[in-house]
């Protein structure tokens, strides 16, 4: 199975530190991480490998957790334990911090930009999540508060092509939220998993949200509306969000991070036995439950922990991972026949 994960490169990209996090600009074409030296890297490709093309070390004080691209790819966010968000503009001959994000009491653990860029979502170990709105003077204004979860909020995404957020928390639960009559407002609750959520992923249809757990499983969840197929009950007009697939028994350790592929379809994750993993969905119909099975493992992927893996957004098959041991490994990826 191991040939279906085939190493291209490893670099050392936050040497004598931890790598956090990874984000791949919307055309593919750079790779942002950031890690525990305070820095944020920027990287591109130089013939068969990947060479540091900015660092941005003037930021934080802190650990950088989380990266984040716009969707127009000409700024990028910064999330640190130092308690702020910092706003990077792409220039000509690198980046400038533009803005300072204030307000979390303490580490912010993830930053996201929803699909419009006009809106960012941030959260902490505050337990809450902000929501910010960016105008075009590049001036942000928190517009709402959310404190739904009771513990650490780790991660925050947005639907592929709505406004609706979805958090992942210490307190084993993934929140969801819309905006209501000019409030924010969570509107589900995912519930499930036994331990820690790390991390979530919508698919490239948004119809389907994958989330990983502490409690070394991944569940994948599905969006029912009323008078679905299924005869999933729903209220007369709010969908309702379903476990559909248990995937556990493949990790033997706390799963970090999940990546659904939105080229492919393959999932990959990130986890704290050393090893990358990509499962495949096998055949069946849009109302059938969904079957998941292993199509690679690469079981010595890093050194320690693996915390990011990250599909590129143009290449399929084209798989970042960053780990505590500094390290950037990229991978290719190829379905396996049969899968």
């Amino acid at each position: 199975m191991k040939e279906a994960l085939e190493l291209l490169c490893r670099v050392p990209a936050h040497p004598e530190s931890r790598c956090w996090f990874l984000a791949w600009s919307p055309g593919g074409g750079l790779l942002a991480s950031c890690g525990g030296d305070r820095s944020v890297r920027i990287w591109g490709r130089e013939g068969a490998g990947w060479s540091c093309r900015a660092v941005l070390g003037e930021g934080h004080q802190r650990t950088v957790r989380r990266v984040a691209w716009s969707p127009c790819g000409n700024y990028l966010a910064s999330a640190s334990f130092d308690a702020t968000t910092c706003i990077w503009k792409k220039q000509e001959d690198g980046f400038e911090c533009i803005t300072t994000l204030e307000g979390h009491e303490n580490e912010v653990k993830s930053v996201a930009w929803a699909p419009s860029g006009t809106l960012l979502a941030t959260c902490s170990r505050d337990k809450s999540v902000w929501v910010w709105e960016v105008d075009e003077e590049e001036e942000y204004e928190c517009v709402s508060v959310l404190n739904s979860h009771t513990q650490d909020v780790k991660h925050v995404v947005w639907h592929p092509n709505q406004e609706l957020l979805a958090s992942a928390s210490y307190d084993d639960t993934v929140k969801l939220y819309w905006e209501e009559e000019d409030d924010w407002v969570c509107c589900a609750t995912l519930e499930g998993h036994q331990s820690t959520v790390w991390s979530v992923a919508f698919d490239r249809s948004g119809e389907r949200l994958a989330s990983c757990s502490d409690d070394r499983t991944v569940r994948v969840w599905q969006r029912f509306r009323p008078g679905n197929q299924r005869g999933v009950p729903c209220s007369s007009t709010e969908p309702t969000w379903k476990c559909v697939c248990n995937l556990s028994g493949y990790h033997t350790r706390t799963i970090y991070d999940v990546a659904w592929c939105h080229l492919t379809g393959a999932l990959a994750t990130a986890c704290g036995d050393d090893a990358i993993r990509v499962f495949e969905e096998g055949a069946g119909g849009a109302e059938q439950e969904p079957g998941f099975s292993l199509a690679a493992h690469a079981p010595r992927a890093h050194a320690q922990d693996v915390n990011c893996v990250a599909w590129s957004p143009a290449e399929p098959g084209l798989l970042a991972s960053c780990s505590d041991d500094g390290d950037i490994a990229f991978w290719r990826y190829q379905r396996p026949e049969g899968c």
